[in-house]
């Protein structure tokens, strides 16, 4: 693969001279009087601006997720990277992006903000992508290929073999969004970054770190794909009582990983459960918190779940799914709530 990195750029991004923060002019010196902002002396430290490159909750993040600090970049969520992926790589009105389908509605939304052409390529019926039909839908023009694994709502992995076959070949970024790769046990490619120069990951606090209030999200990159993320966000665009929650997540990490299991036992009870219920035609397999199910009505079954005080996704008229519901897992207490429910329906 050529792979150059400068050429998928959009030429005023790599032009760009960056907006210049405050405390990033005097970083490495000692400092106790900060008069260069413009802040309220009053009410710490709710006053100060917070460090805009989250150094410190970085390095302590890192070792959860093994890369370096420089190949990491968080965001308002991880709406926040997909958005600046766009902004960074696609000219608006020229080029185009290419994305397995069905999957996570965000990438298109972002898209179309951005006016940038979205291709969708069909998965096919075990849910999985052919690399050579993804790679056969781009051109010269095309940017960006977006692969949610697990994927989002099918739930399953995309194939490792699949992913590694289009990262070798296409010459522009591949985003793997990793969102729910917590709950698989597929290695997250995020561990073998150095291997692949095009190779953007997304993660997130929403899920398996059960922190979605924070809105903290995490793309890993190459350092020099990172300084561009870096130089494109917006400069104070993770608060301070975002970075301190999330530093306190980490402190409890025990918490996490028991939050984990259960989730997965929950996951074993749940979709067994599913599929002897009459009105349940199919239930997909799942490597993520969630289960995608076929159902004989998925309209009037979704209604009749929010009048017992359910609330599920319907996935209707998502492209391959119809008649489809995807079901969070949640608690022991929860799952039987909904089970009981769908018992009942008639």
């Amino acid at each position: 693969m050529n792979f150059e990195l400068g050429k998928l750029v959009r030429p005023n991004i790599w032009a760009l001279e960056p907006y210049s923060c405050a405390r990033d002019e005097f970083k490495g010196m000692q400092a106790h009087v900060f008069l260069d902002a413009n802040e309220n002396p009053y009410n710490d430290p709710l006053n100060r601006y917070p460090d805009p490159l989250q150094e410190k909750l970085k390095e302590r993040l890192a070792p959860f997720k093994h890369v370096c600090p420089s190949q990491m970049f968080l965001g308002n969520g991880s709406d926040e990277a997909i958005d600046l992926v766009y902004r960074i790589f696609c000219n608006p009105g020229i080029d185009n992006v290419v994305a397995i389908a069905p999957t996570y509605g965000m990438y298109k939304v972002c898209a179309d903000i951005n006016e940038v052409e979205y291709r969708s390529v069909p998965l096919n019926d075990e849910w999985q992508l052919d690399p050579k039909t993804l790679l056969s839908a781009a051109d010269i023009n095309t940017k960006v290929i977006w692969i949610c694994s697990p994927n989002n709502p099918t739930g399953n992995d995309m194939s490792r073999e699949a992913i590694h076959e289009v990262l070798t070949k296409f010459e522009g970024i591949v985003v793997i969004d990793e969102a729910y790769s917590d709950f698989s046990t597929q290695k997250p490619f995020r561990d073998i970054l150095d291997n692949y120069p095009n190779l953007i990951v997304l993660n997130t606090f929403s899920k398996a770190w059960a922190s979605a209030a924070i809105r903290l999200g995490m793309a890993f990159a190459s350092e020099e794909i990172i300084g561009l993320f870096n130089k494109v966000k917006y400069p104070y665009n993770v608060n301070l009582l975002t970075q301190e929650k999330a530093l306190a997540v980490l402190d409890d990490f025990m918490h996490v990983e028991g939050w984990l299991t259960q989730i997965k036992r929950e996951r074993e009870h749940v979709l067994p459960a599913l599929q002897e219920l009459p009105i349940v035609l199919k239930v997909f397999p799942t490597d993520a918190n969630f289960v995608l199910v076929r159902v004989t009505d998925a309209n009037r079954i979704y209604r009749y779940l929010i009048e017992q005080g359910i609330v599920v996704r319907n996935r209707h008229r998502v492209q391959l799914c119809q008649d489809c519901l995807r079901i969070t897992i949640g608690t022991r207490q929860e799952n039987n709530e909904l089970l009981g429910a769908m018992r009942f329906f008639k």
